[in-house]
């Protein structure tokens, strides 16, 4: 029986300087009643098919989101991937894999890693970059953990500004970097079919 390749995702979550901060938020927030689709749930599975295992965890109160928990529950999954995996960050999740993956080894081959529309700093439109999320200096390590470093932003993005994008180039090396025009700000979107067309080369390349 063929293994199929697994694709770990981590989703985007909030951060916040005080809990009073936390619980205004949630009192003014905007309530949505519809459920929304997103282009890494049911479309990522659909989209790459049966020959890969999607797993998506959910990290530790993603709404009021620190470092350190969501490193111990990301370090219970990665124990459990096989080797030849790839990673899937968004938002917040490409910020979380960009900082474990720039400070820890990682003893299993990692194909590639995208980072989605991955906040650099806290220079953001709205919201607070606290938690330990907080990026080192030293951002190298990251391309010696993975064999291929994609990340993506979004020209209208209206959380991360365009201008992380150029942050992300000065401090990395070769490394790919994708902007898009049409993405419905913070890559609002339903489908997505390049992130799904370039995990699938990365697959055929393993061939």
């Amino acid at each position: 029986m063929k293994k199929k390749i697994q694709v770990l995702c981590i989703g985007g979550g909030m951060t916040f300087k005080s809990r009073d901060d936390y619980l205004d938020w949630l009192k003014t927030r905007s309530i949505k009643l519809d459920f929304k689709n997103s282009w890494h749930g049911d479309y990522l599975k659909n989209g790459l098919g049966e020959d890969f295992q999607i797993v998506k965890p959910r990290m530790p109160l993603q709404d009021c989101a620190e470092y350190e928990d969501w490193k111990i529950w990301f370090e219970r999954y990665l124990e459990e991937m096989d080797d030849n995996f790839i990673l899937a960050g968004s938002s917040l999740g490409g910020i979380f894999l960009t900082k474990y993956l720039s400070e820890n080894v990682v003893d299993k081959n990692i194909i590639s890693v995208y980072l989605v529309c991955p906040p650099f700093d806290n220079d953001l439109i709205g919201e607070d970059l606290v938690g330990g999320f907080e990026l080192g200096e030293d951002l190298s390590l990251i391309e010696k953990n993975c064999g291929r470093v994609v990340l993506m932003f979004s020209s209208d993005d209206d959380c991360v500004p365009i201008s992380h994008a150029e942050k992300y180039r000065d401090k990395l090396g070769e490394v790919e970097i994708f902007v898009y025009d049409d993405k419905n700000g913070h890559f609002d979107v339903e489908e997505f079919p390049e992130i799904v067309g370039m995990i699938r080369e990365d697959a055929k390349n393993m061939i």
